[in-house]
């Protein structure tokens, strides 16, 4: 008998197959005392499976490239973590076993990390990860990870860890469904990326039995158990639709009445670059330098080392606007030399645009080698500082572009409410503003974007959240200055005439959601888009403001 779950959906498409769980985890290695003479050699053990594991991540972040090869890279460092190891040494040094040693270790910083209620809690998946991945490897027991089948079948998890995510091979697997996570979590991100159906935050998913045949609708987050033949046929109808929409639609965003609404690209660097000019993406809307930084936490990159990552950007949109933020560290991205060591709520402290300017000179850097980049170039640039609060802060942005002799507009990133009320203050100082919505969500509501318990307040359809937006572009639209949303929500193509429709001018997602956003608007006129934000922003939840925009632009 057919019936439906509902989880959040995270990535757009339909998947039906078989149901198929994902590797179970490591199991907890025994309690046991080794003598004294055997420390040195399993502390030897343990330096060999953290250091293959590492090597492990970083050959599957070259094989994936684009923004899971960051991210891999990031996992690496952690496995790789000076202090864990040192721990791991001590658990050794006292009678525990290589893969004890290692156990207990990540098990104390996971209980920290958790405890403390820190920002970084969103990564204890990536570091549970890791951690089965070391102890797998010293037990010598096969990893926990994607399950081997010669049939594509739909996944079942209860998370996934981004070396699994980036590595998924959608000619097999037709999509994944997990108990956790959330709407910005990496394996959403990932997901996106891939181009691959995926519904997360579904509560009791791995009570699904193998073998049993599930329906996935990644854009409404409905999972269909048992589907009938009739509803099968619709699903397959309606995304062989969405498809030949697709290939229809082409050329730059623009609404059905010709309202056009740039369409840009969020990047990680260089290796982004083909897919967004595949997609038919006008430009970028965010590229993401903290990347080039996460390379090494000991210091920053050269000023030359960061002039051609820029200008492999810079020269793949001739004519067409490229806009760099500087260098966002702190909170989920520490970095040794500019973030401070210890904070009670990394969230809440020097992050973003606060860490620049207590190291003016790493922020000098960057944008000198901005200027150095462009220079010669053919390309409208524009830079923007994260996590800007009030005109102060908008304002020791700007001077330091001047003062770099840097020819760009300067922009703000809005994701802390009070830069959204005060909009219009800020935009004495800069020449632009970009919607960073999943921060601001995260801000606006006290919902760590990491947790998949909050998923309900990290959804970009909550009222409270367009209010913010519609705000931003009104400031924008009455100085007569220009105003994009760089955050995932511009990737759902629902929501993005929602956002055309509250005053925002340019829309960046991940490259493989662009030709659904051309589509979607494509089909809409503007005064549509306008009617269906203004019914979402008179409801009351995220569920009825999707529901109340819906109804408008399908003329129901």
């Amino acid at each position: 008998m057919e019936t439906t779950l509902r989880g959040v959906g995270v990535s757009h498409g339909v998947a039906i197959g078989e149901v198929r769980h994902m590797g179970t985890a490591v199991l907890e290695p025994p309690a046991k005392q080794i003598p004294a003479e055997e420390a040195e050699r399993e502390q030897g053990r343990a330096r060999q499976a953290v250091e293959a594991v590492a090597a492990d991540l970083i050959a599957r972040g070259n094989l994936a490239g684009g923004e899971a090869q960051h991210v891999l890279e990031a996992q690496a460092m952690m496995a790789q973590d000076p202090e864990l190891m040192a721990d791991v040494d001590r658990r050794i040094a006292v009678g525990s076993t290589a893969e004890r040693g290692v156990y207990d270790a990540f098990a104390a910083y996971r209980a920290l990390l958790a405890n403390a209620g820190e920002y970084l809690a969103g990564r204890v998946a990536d570091l549970d990860d890791v951690r089965n991945r070391i102890v797998a490897r010293l037990l010598g027991v096969p990893m926990p990870g994607v399950p081997d089948s010669d049939e594509p079948y739909v996944l079942i998890a209860r998370d996934l860890a981004p070396a699994d995510t980036a590595l998924l091979d959608p000619t097999l697997v037709l999509g994944f469904v997990t108990e956790e996570g959330g709407p910005t979590s990496h394996s959403a991100i990932l997901a996106r990326a891939l181009g691959v159906p995926a519904v997360v935050a579904l509560p009791g998913a791995g009570e699904l039995a193998e073998g049993t045949v599930i329906a996935v609708d990644g854009s409404t987050g409905e999972i269909f158990v048992e589907p009938t033949a009739d509803k099968r046929a619709e699903l397959e109808a309606a995304a062989a639709a969405r498809r030949a929409a697709l290939s229809a639609s082409t050329g730059p965003g623009a609404t059905s009445d010709g309202h056009k609404v740039p369409l840009l690209a969020n990047i990680g660097g260089p290796a982004d670059v083909p897919a967004a000019v595949e997609a038919g993406a006008e430009g970028v809307g965010l590229f993401r330098t903290e990347f080039l930084f996460l390379d090494d936490s000991k210091q920053a990159p050269s000023e030359e080392k960061q002039i051609e990552a820029y200008r492999k950007v810079l020269e793949a949109f001739p004519e067409g606007r490229v806009v760099v933020r500087v260098l966002d560290a702190g909170a989920d991205k520490p970095l040794d030399f500019l973030t401070p060591a210890e904070e009670p709520n990394p969230a809440l402290g020097v992050r973003g645009l606060r860490s620049l300017l207590e190291h003016p000179d790493v922020l000098r850097t960057q944008l000198t080698a901005l200027a150095k980049a462009v220079k010669g170039l053919p390309v409208y640039l524009e830079v923007m500082a994260p996590m800007v609060a009030d005109r102060t802060d908008a304002k020791a942005f700007a001077d330091a572009c001047r003062a770099a002799g840097l020819q760009a507009k300067f922009g703000a990133m809005v994701e802390i409410p009070s830069a959204a009320l005060r909009a219009r203050s800020i935009l004495q100082e800069v020449e632009f503003l970009s919607l960073g919505t999943n921060d601001l969500a995260q801000y606006t509501f006290a919902a760590d974007r990491q947790v998949g318990a909050v998923s309900r307040l990290q959804d970009p359809w909550q009222p409270a959240l367009l209010d913010l937006v519609a705000a931003s572009a009104d400031a924008a639209k009455a100085e007569g200055k220009s105003c994009g949303v760089c955050g995932e929500a511009a990737a759902d193509p629902l929501l993005a005439c929602v956002l055309t429709g509250l005053g925002v001018t340019s829309l960046s997602m991940g490259a493989k959601a662009i030709p659904y956003v051309r589509a979607t608007l494509a089909k809409h006129t503007l005064a549509q888009c306008e009617r269906a934000a203004a019914a979402a922003r008179a409801t009351d939840t995220a569920d009825e403001a999707r529901a109340a925009a819906q109804a408008v632009l399908s003329g129901e």
